[in-house]
């Protein structure tokens, strides 16, 4: 490998062209009876 990345391609790189998104994050956190199940399986098994 090279010790010296060729970095021509990032420095002509236009940050203006990117469109802007809008970002949603979910962080779905499982319910007390999901729970319940869970402990209940891991018991049987």
């Amino acid at each position: 490998m090279c010790d010296k990345l060729d970095l021509s391609e990032v420095e002509k790189f236009n940050k203006k062209k990117l469109k802007k998104t809008n970002t949603e994050e979910k962080n779905m956190l499982p319910s007390k009876e999901t729970i319940e199940q869970e402990k209940e399986c891991g018991k049987t098994s």
